[in-house]
């Protein structure tokens, strides 16, 4: 296999399986947990929960009301989808960091795109609490993109010189 095809039949077969798995999740969660409930897995720290964020990450613009915020967010996630595909690939195969990178957040883009075009909402539901604070509520396709920009993060901070033999310290 080609390292073009290999490179798709990576983004490809990844992709979806992380995307099956935070449907699947997102149905269980749906299936078994009431909207606007929690079940406490461990105490004082972690909860499943079942909320719908109709904002973007974090729930941010939940709160705002308008009209077309649904198709709106739509749109903008299919416009990341195809910017993702492009710098995909237009990315050299040796920069594996990035790769995994965009292959995950490509992943998430999907997962929740999918919850928007179905519900007009995304289904959230790892809930934790540090202190007593609740962490905003997230499912697995944001943990894919945040994973995924954490590497993407990675690589640019591993800049290695590239070899350059005509070089020479005086």
């Amino acid at each position: 296999m080609s390292g073009l095809s290999n490179k798709y039949f990576l983004l490809f077969v990844i992709s979806g399986v992380l995307i099956v798995v935070d449907q699947y999740t997102k149905f269980m969660v749906t299936l078994h947990i009431p909207l606007n409930y929690s079940v406490e897995v461990m105490e004082g720290l972690f909860n499943l929960t079942h909320i719908r964020n109709s904002g973007v990450a974090f729930g941010l613009f939940a709160d705002q009301q308008f009209e077309y915020k649904a198709p709106m967010f739509i749109a903008i996630s299919a416009i990341a989808i195809l910017a993702i595909l492009v710098i995909f690939h237009q990315n050299p195969k040796e920069k594996k960091l990035v790769q995994a990178g965009l292959i995950l957040i490509f992943s998430g883009a999907i997962g929740n795109l999918i919850d928007r075009t179905l519900h007009g909402e995304v289904i959230d539901f790892f809930d934790f609490v540090v202190n007593g604070h609740h962490f905003p509520a997230f499912n697995i396709a944001d943990s894919c993109i945040t994973i995924g920009v954490a590497l993407m993060v990675a690589d640019l901070f591993s800049w290695k010189s590239p070899p350059d033999s005509s070089a020479k310290i005086i």
